[in-house]
């Protein structure tokens, strides 16, 4: 694992993201040696929502800026990142990587902690988990209280309990910004642990939600899927996402060119 610098010159707000991740293999090999030294990570999965707001949220620019592994999350953060010349960056959706590093958590005899969705959400989705992956021990599972502020009391009443817990790798499904701020507070209370921020995918795995067919997310129709399931909640977000893409799309070119003039 080595960081790569792409689309470091396409500003958002005050700061610059980088996807420092350009597959899945390489980000699993990096964790399974994380594990190894009992090194801490914090992998937030960027998307074309998280860039929107962080352009207004200095706390969540914060937290980005704090995160150990940045993973394309989307492919339109993917094609930004090759319309800015990075050509060998992948789509790594951080619902996707909670069955691999599930299995390389059981694999490392690391226990796992589920924090985010419901009760009855994460006990669904714990009981799938170790019913996938034989002797994976997930040692607590956490539902936050409603209004759950990533920087109040509660916050540091849940880093107490998954350090208590013995859990070294923490699935995240608290929604952006809550889960990449709690991040990073936690990562520094608990340096040995390893969150992963995922949204909705402990409700994919417990069935609370249903993920779009596999041919949708073929033809990256991913996103309408979601919004013709809940148009009220997601028609403004995904209609903000798509009014930032031509300015995105301007700046990767002239991060493309000014890489192709040095």
């Amino acid at each position: 694992y080595g960081q790569m610098m792409i689309w470091s010159e396409t500003e958002v707000g005050c700061g610059a993201v980088t996807v420092t991740v350009s597959n899945t293999e390489t980000l699993l090999e990096d964790l399974g040696q994380r594990f190894d030294t009992r090194t801490g990570f914090s992998v937030a999965t960027i998307n074309l929502d998280h860039v929107v707001k962080l352009k207004r949220d200095a706390a969540f620019r914060a937290a980005y800026a704090h995160q150990t592994h940045v993973t394309a999350d989307g492919n339109p953060i993917v094609w930004l990142c090759r319309l800015a010349g990075q050509r060998n960056v992948s789509l790594v959706p951080g619902s996707e990587l909670i069955a691999p590093l599930a299995e390389l958590a059981r694999d490392k005899s690391v226990k796992v902690a589920l924090f985010g969705a419901t009760d009855d959400s994460l006990t669904a989705a714990a009981d799938a988990l170790e019913a996938r992956f034989p002797g994976l021990e997930v040692a607590l599972t956490l539902a936050p209280p409603m209004g759950f502020d990533p920087d109040g009391p509660e916050a540091e009443a849940a880093i107490a309990r998954i350090g208590e817990s013995g859990a070294r790798l923490v699935f995240l499904a608290l929604g952006a910004p809550k889960q990449e701020r709690f991040a990073a507070r936690a990562q520094d209370a608990l340096p040995e642990v390893g969150f992963l921020s995922i949204g909705a995918g402990l409700d994919f795995i417990s069935g609370a939600q249903t993920r779009a067919p596999a041919w949708v997310r073929a033809i990256a129709a991913e996103w309408l899927w979601r919004m013709l399931g809940n148009p009220r909640r997601l028609a403004a977000r995904y209609g903000a996402c798509v009014l930032a893409m031509p300015g995105l799309t301007l700046r990767a070119m002239e991060s493309r060119r000014r890489g192709q003039a040095t």
